[in-house]
């Protein structure tokens, strides 16, 4: 797809997750590693970077190893401004400018307004004034392209595209365990951001690296359907191959994990029916591992006094009970609960269960949840 002027080539780096100085998630960025990872992917061809304000370190890491290495047309860079509580336009402007310090990139490619996901988000964005904010640093030349990163339903998606046409993109969260998912609704955004004929960015296409890291079950079936391709492969197939992609979006932590998705884009065949096959399956098989059968119809929300997002907080147990990845399941757990109440917060009055469709025992679930996030060690790394 045309965008930005010429075909961007579909592995787009992502600054969130760079290498840490002897691989210790709590040691400073190793900016002479990011250097020889910034080389290695500029010279295969590739060119769009992805950062953001709250990436800790990613915007001065981009600064030392890209922009101040490499004339500014060589590479194309991203940001994103997020808006806390009570934001103000005053807010966008100090947090823009500081990444445009924090990057020395003098203009972004592409800005966007970083992870809606929920209502009461999207309507910080509005009070914020932040639709007008990036529309008039794009047309002061600060910004060459404007769009938003995603992560609610698709008919918050298209709301949002029928009330501001000036959105050039969407960031979209896609991949193959996402697609049918009643939470994420990957297929379904999808659709809609074709529909209004939107181009798309894909995020978390290896959904935090755990599609990286299977199941013993899940990873059979693919080395059943081809021995020798790496089980992230079929990850960042399945969503470089989608119309209407601008570029995939990996968080890439090594030298090595660059090499293999430089090696899996840039000989990217054609899917074929024994590929389909084969996403088919694995889907049917991480449908069917442990997890809570919650639907997100979301008529708990009204009626829990304490305004608990019981789906989000639910969805964010079952990236646990699928992946056992603890570390990514309470960094969604706390995204998730931001900015409001947790599952501690539950007063165990059973409104939630009087009139869930699913019948569960949300009470118990979400003592489960405290125990299992609010009473665990922090993780000492970031996801996404």
């Amino acid at each position: 797809m045309a965008f930005l002027g010429e075909d961007v080539p579909k592995l787009g780096f992502g600054l969130m997750r760079l290498p840490r100085v002897d691989g210790k998630m709590e040691n400073p960025i190793d900016i002479e590693q990011v250097k020889k990872m910034v080389d290695l992917y500029l010279e295969s061809g590739f060119s769009y970077f992805d950062t953001a304000y709250v990436y800790g370190g990613s915007e001065e890491a981009a600064k030392a190893a890209i922009v101040d290495r490499y004339p500014r047309e060589a590479f194309l860079l991203a940001d994103k401004l997020p808006i806390p509580e009570k934001a103000t336009p005053e807010e966008c402007e100090e947090r823009f400018n500081t990444s445009l310090e924090r990057t020395g990139a003098g203009y972004f490619d592409c800005y966007l307004l970083h992870g809606i996901g929920s209502q009461k988000n999207l309507d910080q964005f509005d009070k914020a004034d932040a639709w007008n904010f990036v529309k008039r640093n794009k047309e002061e030349g600060l910004i060459k392209h404007i769009g938003f990163s995603f992560h609610e339903h698709p008919q918050m998606l298209a709301k949002i595209l029928d009330d501001h046409p000036e959105m050039e993109f969407v960031q979209l969260q896609i991949n193959y365990a996402d697609w049918d998912d009643p939470v994420v609704e990957a297929r379904r955004n999808y659709e809609v951001a074709l529909e209004h004929n939107v181009p798309i960015i894909i995020m978390e296409p290896l959904r935090g690296g755990k599609l990286a890291n299977l199941p013993a079950e899940i990873e059979e079936i693919f080395k059943r359907h081809d021995p020798d391709a790496p089980i992230s492969s079929w990850g960042l197939r399945f969503a470089a191959r989608l119309d209407g992609v601008i570029t995939v979006l990996s968080g890439m932590s090594t030298y090595e994990q660059l090499q293999q998705n430089i090696d899996i884009l840039q000989n990217n065949h054609e899917f074929t029916d024994n590929d389909h096959q084969a996403i088919s399956q694995a889907q049917q098989a991480i449908s069917q591992l442990p997890h809570v059968h919650c639907t997100d119809c979301r008529y708990c929300l009204p009626k829990c006094p304490k305004h608990i997002p019981i789906p989000v907080i639910l969805d964010a147990y079952n990236d646990y009970l699928t992946y056992r990845d603890l570390p990514g399941a309470m960094f969604s757990y706390g995204f998730g609960t931001m900015e409001g109440p947790k599952a501690s917060d539950c007063i165990k009055c059973g409104a939630c269960e009087a009139i869930c469709t699913q019948h569960l025992n949300i009470i118990e679930l979400l003592e489960t949840v405290v125990d299992t996030f609010e009473k665990a060690p922090e993780p000492s790394g970031d996801a996404e």
